[in-house]
């Protein structure tokens, strides 16, 4: 695999935001206690990330960025 580790602060503020929501809108249906909205989960990621509980990604070979949990990061990095 050939995958590296971003620094989210080496993104432009659009380029992670641009990757925040394009996670948040393909992960499909909400199953918490309330939907929450695209700002609420964008908040939420960004937190997430910038705590380093989430990571982004980049797979050299489909020249892709994606999140991943920080928990799995052993199975790309």
């Amino acid at each position: 695999m050939s995958f590296v580790e971003v620094p989210w602060n080496k993104l432009s503020q659009e380029a992670l935001l641009g990757l925040i929501e394009e996670f948040i809108t393909r992960e499909g249906t909400d199953y918490g206690l309330r939907e929450l909205s695209l700002d609420e989960k964008t908040t939420q990621a960004m937190n997430r990330i910038k705590n380093s509980s989430i990571l982004i990604i980049f797979d050299e070979a489909s020249e892709l960025c994606q999140l991943i949990d920080a928990k799995d990061k052993r199975l790309y990095v």
